[in-house]
């Protein structure tokens, strides 16, 4: 491969991050417009950069993880905007948080938050959990990112290893339908118990009805005009 002036090419055997649809326009499909912007053509990624140097401490964060965890070695990587995010195979998670929470020189004791995104597009790896760690000890944040295929959506719970993160999973359960095998009590957290579906995907109908003014109605948001 040749370089051009002004770009660097990457190496082979970095992963990079994927290209999840290729968007053509700003506004919305279908209707023309004669200011040029219609011939815009975006790709929605993961935005960030996957080869370093990322600068310190997030080098040793994830050269440390590496030589602790070796399936991370050769995983995706991401760096934005001085936030680092490390994919996890999903058979390495119970491993790889334990590592992060025990290892004197990570030492993240502290998982804030445990969430839930769908990425219909993503083909194979539709449903991303996401968990935010904190370490006192040292003062820094880290994201690690573990992905799941639509028709498997089992994740292992981290509970064992970070109990504050028992009602984050069911939370994530009950908008996303993300199963976390071992938990002690995975349960709806937000809707009733006899609900169905799971409201935070994106392929979840938005319901409602119709609202009906003098002289005007307001459609519901399922009938509503879409956008790009």
């Amino acid at each position: 491969m040749t370089e051009t002036p002004g770009e660097i090419t990457p190496q082979q055997n970095t992963p990079q991050a994927p290209v999840f649809e290729t968007k053509v326009g700003m506004w919305s499909r279908g209707s023309g417009d004669t200011s040029g912007y219609g011939r815009i053509q975006r790709q929605l990624s993961m935005p960030g950069r996957t080869e370093g140097p990322f600068g310190e401490p997030f080098d040793t964060i994830v050269a440390r993880a590496r030589q602790l965890v070796p399936a991370l070695t050769g995983g995706l990587v991401l760096f934005d905007r001085g936030e680092l995010t490390i994919f996890v195979p999903r058979e390495h998670l119970r491993e790889t948080v334990k590592a992060f929470r025990d290892d004197a020189h990570l030492r993240f004791e502290i998982c804030v938050s445990v969430s839930g995104v769908h990425y219909p597009q993503q083909t194979g790896a539709e449903l991303h959990v996401v968990y935010h760690l904190l370490s006192i000890t040292h003062n820094r944040r880290v994201r690690l990112e573990v992905t799941a295929p639509d028709d498997d959506p089992h994740v292992p719970s981290v509970v064992a290893t970070y109990p504050m993160a028992d009602w984050h999973e069911r939370e994530t359960w009950d908008m996303f339908g993300i199963l976390f095998y071992g938990h002690p009590s995975l349960t709806r957290i937000l809707m009733p118990d006899d609900w169905v579906g799971h409201p935070q995907r994106k392929d979840y109908p938005l319901g409602g009805i119709d609202i009906q003014y003098k002289g005007a109605t307001v459609p519901a948001p399922d009938h509503r005009r879409t956008y790009n």
